[in-house]
């Protein structure tokens, strides 16, 4: 009987190790891999640090706001010495969201800039939403928007009003100064 039981506990230890080491990159893991690395600059920001003019805004945005917890930011600086290692990288990130967790909320186009917002969870409840910007000329952004109970849709709403509203410069100002 004790045989038993410590064949069951070696097996499920042996079980859980190797589920929880799966080869799948993910964008936490490229974070912490590149949060101190050349050319890159990491930054978490509590939304209550960043100022924004809600009067405005409708009852789904201002639910949708108050659902954000935190923002997760890392940019990647291009320039003319690094445009092999800029096209590797965006190409790690785009590899990591084609994952099938993350589902496609809106994608547009600006100016040459390329923007796409993905998130994890169903049509009711995203666990995470996460917007990706590239401009060939400066570089890529990426922003994990963590929170409780963010609904994708009134998320989608959300964007479209902070597009337009009026953010202090200075609140992101050592991230503008990055991709200067």
């Amino acid at each position: 009987m004790q045989r038993t039981i410590k064949y069951l506990v070696y097996t499920l230890f042996t079980a859980v190790v190797l589920t929880s080491c799966g080869n799948n990159a993910s964008l936490q893991s490229y974070y912490v891999d590149n949060q101190e690395a050349k050319n890159f600059i990491s930054q978490d920001l509590p939304l209550s640090m960043i100022e924004i003019d809600k009067s405005e805004f409708t009852e789904a945005q201002k639910e949708a706001y108050e659902s954000v917890n935190k923002l997760n930011f890392l940019g990647y600086k291009a320039n003319e010495t690094n445009t092999e290692t800029y096209k590797a990288e965006i190409a790690k990130v785009k590899t990591i969201l084609s994952d099938s967790k993350y589902n496609d909320l809106m994608e547009f186009s600006d100016k040459g800039n390329k923007i796409s917002v993905k998130y994890i969870g169903d049509d009711e409840s995203a666990d995470e939403v996460v917007v990706f910007g590239s401009a060939k000329d400066m570089g890529f952004g990426i922003v994990r928007i963590l929170g409780d109970d963010m609904n994708p849709e009134k998320m989608v709403t959300l964007i479209n009003a902070l597009q337009k509203a009026n953010v202090e410069e200075g609140q992101i100002e050592d991230i503008m100064n990055f991709f200067k």
